[in-house]
C-alpha cells in the first residue's frame, strides 16, 4: 500500500505541476478565438481541474500523515480529511469545440485519478466496518 500511495503521490504531484504551468501559460493566452461563452466554459473547466488536483493532494497527504503515524486512522477518517467535491468533480469534462487538445488531456487524466483516489477513499470505510464486526 505505501508504494502504491507514494506513485499516486508523485503522479498527482507532476500532473499539477503541470497543470500550474499550462494554466499559467493559458492566462496568458485566453484562447482568443473562441466566442465569450465558450472561453467561460473553459475557465469553468479550469476550476473544476483545480479543484480535482487540490482534493487529491489533500487525501494524499493526509494517508501520508498517518502512515508517517503524524495523526491516526481515526483522524483519516474524520469527514474533514476525506475526499470531497464529488458535485464538483465528478462531472464529466465538456470543453468546447476549438479548445486545447492539452486541456482535454488534463481534464481526462485529472478526472481518472480523482475517481482512482475516491474508490481508495471508500475502502477507509469498508476497513472501518470491518473493524466495527470483528469481535
Amino acid at each position: 500500500m505505501v508504494t502504491y500511495l507514494d506513485s499516486t503521490y508523485q503522479e498527482a504531484l507532476s500532473l499539477t505541476k503541470e497543470a500550474r504551468d499550462y494554466l499559467a501559460d493559458r492566462t496568458r493566452n485566453r484562447h482568443p478565438w473562441l466566442k465569450p461563452e465558450d472561453r467561460l466554459q473553459i475557465c469553468c473547466e479550469s476550476m473544476r481541474l483545480t479543484t480535482r488536483l487540490t482534493q487529491v493532494m489533500a487525501w494524499l497527504l493526509v494517508q501520508r500523515a498517518v502512515l508517517d503515524g503524524e495523526i491516526s486512522m481515526d483522524d483519516a477518517r474524520n469527514p474533514d480529511n476525506r475526499i470531497s467535491g464529488r458535485n464538483v468533480c465528478e462531472p464529466p469534462d465538456e470543453l468546447p469545440d476549438g479548445a486545447d487538445p492539452r486541456m482535454a488531456d488534463l481534464m481526462g487524466r485529472s478526472h481518472q485519478l480523482y475517481m482512482r483516489v475516491t474508490r481508495l477513499d471508500s475502502q477507509l470505510d469498508r476497513v472501518d466496518r470491518a473493524k466495527k464486526k470483528a469481535p
